[in-house]
């Protein structure tokens, strides 16, 4: 039986006196331990580390007293290294483990122990040791379809782990630690002195001995143990609730009572944060930096925040160093010495480092990761076990190797994640809490009370099994591993369409309650509503005009549409008119709060969560046909050519003559001669004829075409990426069928003109407001991530100029043919450049004090704003203000900078929510298609090639999916090698006839290959399986 869990008892004097007795060493060795025990005395602590060293000169040379003398003489040790011994004597040389040891002597027992965690330390610094041994294996993840949004850092990163098996080696010695507890201490001094003899030919100086630079957790007191160790296979490596044992204390639940006793708390997991008055003196100094915490989703350990130069993003390696801050918080982080920085290497692939590197963690030159990895081991230990690294300790990366800075989370600014998430529930018997894991590996575990779990939880567990539910986290201790939460909902089964939505919106912070009473008190009561004459005499009445919207075909917001009016001259009047939403939305009442707060409509696969109560988005506010609506309108005067003559805003009165979807748009462009009947097309407003109508597309389209070409050869950037499309069963809303949507001549008409307006608009309030305009900037992609595409492409042949906006869309559209190659070559290239792409941001003028940062990089334009989409997005609302107080026909602007700034902050935080959300609901879709209709077959093209495994987008579908090279069905062998950035796997398969050679399939970047799309086990989950290659017979 452990000795740990017997009842404490008093040490008999009858013990220690044959203990004494018993041992060759000095008596005072046992009354030094049991002291150490109760006291923890640093002089003690620095007596039993050196006796370890010295044991084995104790009897031929110098005796105790030299010894403690020398002792004496040696440098006070840090703080962190007392702590962190005592934490050792906790577990290892408490009362109760000397419990029933007879006349064995403590300090031996003690030794045994520092031997067998000394041999050990040996063993991860042996250049012999496995590196699978030492480190843990890539979590592989998957490229990013949000360009817009990620840096593409995320897959650039290193993460350092133990392996399982090392974990069990530790158990493994820790057992054999208690078996040799036995042992006589002379065999023990025996054993020193072998191992000294082996490893220090010379005796060290204690008095130049030291102490090297180590993480901060340790520097106060906190156990190597702590870092989370994440186990060996990146596919197996589920979640960071699987680290929670590793990142368990060593000591056992008697002794950490123990512990608590002596000390009067228990041990801390995460460091403390540093108060507001230090952070801000931090950063003031350029000691700290603050930034957003964006944490991979599929390596949950790695995490970044922007880099306050604009380079590379910094790291956060693990658990630890995130400190409790949550994806998306806003958090100041300390960088870390710059020997413990990652090491990348530039030379591999767009996707990031190969699996091999992965599996080496932090990328370090042996020196650097001896500082990291074996902290309490001094300078001269180092030297004298390694003599060749004495002189290039901080020997800098080498020329094909770049370092990233790696920092710490200290304080948590703002918490920006909802703290909201989605799982299911496990039953810890004889435990007052249960255990919810959630479903977001992000986020770790969470206690909640058993009271909150369904009332038959604790004598039916198993019945909820596939429930899903909502817990809202409500603390993070410093002291665990775990997070302390409560139960919020009940979701339903995991699989089911409307509970994953429902967890999903819950957990970005999606509002999709009702409007509440108030709110609906701040709409016109008097429906049917009619413009109020008075209104009407303000505005310019264009009712009469052959006015239309073009929009999918099962929009309900409407809230654009165009205009376009042959003039004698020649020349065209064009007009965009946009609803008027700001007109009922009045600043500052209930309607306007809420609008703010949800700041965008969030659109799912197969429902709406609209910003503003549907009476306004879907009847007052949306430009139905043949109803008079409330407008604000941008007309020119404009050339066939599509230059610019003149400009006129102001607000105005419309009637939709017909809504026309994409789809009859796209007909009137490819048909021009064509007489469309009435049936062909929605109800259409008697006052305006189907054959004005098509030549009003046609002349807009012939415009738009102009408009593009000057726009791009201007030098704009347009990166479509494949987007998923669903067909629903009305009646059940399930998936029954999907496809790649297709942008086409209608959808870039539309644009051209939206684009128009935008800018127009962005330049007139800006004139109006330089400190208060609301305006959207692009920021370019950062220069690193620039250059490793650019050297990639390079080597793979294929002619690309990165060097700007307009230089990238150049040699999109002419290196690449038109051949269905080519095609889905540019998906792979559009794909690989989307993720070198920033996030475009909503600012306000006032703030940023370079009217060069206000550049929106895409489009290149030095101004732009969003003006046409108020229904949906509550910028636009604001935009709307500033633009009818700047035409002096509209309400007093209540606004300053600090509003629009805030309010900017929120837009932004919103919609990086509301296009993760969209993205996450098409995901849900497809997954259950492929159950429900699968396996489906497709060809697919190599997008990034690792050691390991390769990405590939699944042409026929538009989704992006890893392939594990171990996974593959008959795969022999595989072998990878890689020249430069170009990187190669060579897949052997076993001939399905016995009699013939293996079949040799090369998968390298652009290689086409046949795939399969099955259901995986996991609800909502599915996987993409390489397909044998056809093998053509000679």
């Amino acid at each position: 039986m452990d000795s740990s869990r017997q009842p404490k008892r008093a040490i008999p004097k009858q013990e220690a006196k044959s203990s004494q007795s018993g041992s060759k060493a000095p008596s005072r060795k046992d009354a030094y331990a049991r002291l150490l025990s109760q006291h923890r005395s640093s002089t003690f602590t620095k007596y039993l580390e050196q006796y370890a060293k010295d044991s084995s000169l104790i009897k031929e040379e110098n005796g105790p007293n030299t010894l403690l003398k020398a002792q004496t003489d040696k440098p006070s040790t840090h703080q962190g290294k007392r702590d962190l011994m005592s934490y050792h004597l906790s577990d290892d040389f408490s009362h109760s483990s000397l419990k029933d040891k007879g006349d064995e002597s403590s300090l031996s027992l003690y030794m045994v122990k520092l031997s067998i965690q000394n041999a050990q330390h040996d063993s991860d610094r042996k250049p012999g040791v496995s590196e699978k041994h030492r480190n843990a294996q890539r979590r592989d993840t998957a490229t990013s379809q949000d360009g817009d949004i990620e840096s593409g850092e995320e897959l650039n990163s290193l993460g350092q782990s133990d392996s399982k098996k090392h974990q069990r080696q530790r158990r493994k010695n820790k057992d054999s630690s208690k078996e040799n507890s036995s042992r006589d201490s002379s065999q023990f001094v025996e054993n020193v002195r072998i191992k000294t003899n082996l490893n220090k030919p010379e005796q060290e100086d204690p008095k130049k001995t030291k102490k090297i630079n180590m993480p901060k957790q340790l520097q106060e007191g906190k156990p190597k143990d702590v870092v989370p160790a994440f186990s060996g296979d990146g596919q197996n490596c589920k979640s960071p609730h699987d680290l929670n044992k590793s990142l368990r204390l060593t000591a056992s639940p008697a002794e950490k009572n123990k512990s608590k006793g002596v000390r009067g708390s228990r041990k801390q997991v995460f460091e403390p944060y540093m108060t507001a008055e230090d952070v801000s003196r931090g950063l003031k100094r350029g000691e700290l930096f603050q930034g957003q915490l964006r944490i991979n989703p599929k390596k949950y350990h790695d995490a970044f925040i922007p880099s306050p130069d604009d380079t590379r993003d910094i790291f956060l390696n693990g658990i630890i160093a995130r400190n409790r801050a949550l994806n998306g918080d806003i958090v100041v982080v300390q960088i870390l010495p710059r020997e413990q920085w990652k090491v990348v290497k530039p030379d591999t692939d767009c996707e990031g480092a190969s699996e091999s590197e992965t599996r080496k963690g932090n990328r370090v030159h042996p020196a650097q990761k001896k500082l990291v990895q074996a902290p309490l081991i001094s300078v001269e230990e180092q030297h004298s076990d390694h003599d060749h690294l004495k002189n290039n300790t901080l020997t800098p990366p080498s020329n094909d190797e770049v370092l990233q800075m790696t920092a710490k989370v200290v304080y948590i600014v703002e918490k920006r994640h909802s703290r909201a998430v989605t799982g299911s529930l496990k039953f810890l018997p004889d435990k007052p809490f249960a255990m919810f894991s959630p479903v977001d590996h992000r986020v770790p575990r969470i206690n909640v009370p058993l009271t909150d779990c369904p009332e038959d939880f604790s004598s039916r567990p198993s019945d909820y099994a596939n429930t899903l539910f909502i817990c809202r986290i409500t603390n993070c201790p410093a002291d665990s591993n775990f997070a302390e939460g409560r139960l919020a909902k009940t979701l339903g089964q995991a699989g089911e369409i409307e509970p994953e939505t429902e967890g999903l919106l819950i957990e970005y912070d999606v509002d999709f309650s009702e409007f509440s009473s108030e709110v609906i008190d701040c709409l016109p009561k008097n429906v049917p509503w009619n413009i109020p004459p008075e209104e009407m005499a303000k505005r310019k009445d264009l009712r009469k005009e052959c006015i239309f919207t073009i929009d999918p075909s099962t929009a309900r917001d409407l809230d654009d549409a165009l205009s376009c009016k042959y003039l004698p001259d020649g020349n065209y009047e064009v007009g965009v008119h946009i609803a008027d939403v700001s007109y009922f939305v009045e600043q500052g009442n209930a309607l306007d709060k809420i609008a703010s707060q949800r700041a965008t409509s969030v659109y799912l696969v197969q429902k709406v969560i609209p910003m503003l109560p549907r009476l306004l988005c879907e009847e007052l506010c949306s430009l139905n046909p043949l109803n008079d609506r409330l407008t604000f309108s941008v007309i020119w005067k404009i050339t066939p050519e599509g230059k610019i003559l003149s400009e006129w805003f102001g607000r105005s009165v419309i009637r939709s003559c017909v809504k026309l979807s994409y789809d009859h748009a796209q007909s009137m462009i490819e048909s021009p001669d064509k007489k469309f009947a009435a049936e062909e097309l929605p109800p259409v407003d008697p006052e305006q004829s189907i054959d004005t109508i098509h030549q009003a597309v046609l002349n807009l389209h012939s415009i738009a075409k102009s408009l593009r070409a000057q726009r791009l050869s201007g030098g704009a950037l347009r990166l479509d990426q494949l987007k998923l499309s669903f067909t629903l069963n009305k009646e059940t809303m399930m998936p029954q069928g999907c496809y790649i949507y297709q942008y086409r001549d209608s959808n870039k008409l539309v644009e051209e003109f939206m684009l128009l307006a935008n800018i127009a608009t962005a330049h007139h309030i800006y004139k109006c407001f330089p400190d208060l305009a609301l305006l959207r900037r692009h920021p370019p992609p950062k220069t690193k991530m620039v250059d490793e595409l650019q050297e990639l492409c390079d080597q793979l042949g294929i002619d690309i100029d990165l060097s700007s906006a307009g230089s990238l869309n150049k040699s999109l559209l002419s290196t690449l043919g038109n051949d269905q190659y080519s095609i889905a070559r540019k998906e792979v290239l559009t794909h690989m450049c989307s993720r070198t792409m920033q996030m475009a941001l909503y600012f306000c003028t006032g703030v940023l004090q370079e009217e060069k940062l206000f550049k929106h990089y895409a489009l290149n334009v030095p101004l732009y704003t969003h003006f046409t989409s108020p229904i949906r997005r509550y910028a636009d609302i604001i935009v709307h203000r500033l633009l009818a107080s700047s035409l002096k026909c509209g309400p007093k602007l209540r606004l300053s900078t600090e509003d629009v700034q805030k309010q900017t902050s929120r837009c932004n935080e919103k919609k990086t929510a509301s296009k993760r959300v969209q993205e996450l609901s098409s995901e849900l879709f497809f997954g259950i298609f492929v159950k429900e209709c699968g396996p489906l077959h497709s060809e697919a093209m190599v997008m990034a090639v690792l050691d390991q495994s390769f990405d590939v987008l699944v042409l026929g579908y538009g989704v992006q999916k890893r392939i594990y090279c171990k996974s593959v069905t008959g795969l022999a062998s595989f072998l990878h090698r890689k020249v430069g950035k170009k990187s190669e796997l060579t897949l052997l398969w076993t001939p399905e006839d016995p009699q013939k050679s293996p079949v040799e399939q090369v998968i390298s970047i652009f290689a086409l290959v046949e795939v399969e799309l099955k259901a995986d086990g996991v609800p909502m989950k599915y996987s993409a399986l390489l397909k044998r290659p056809n093998v053509i017979a000679p």
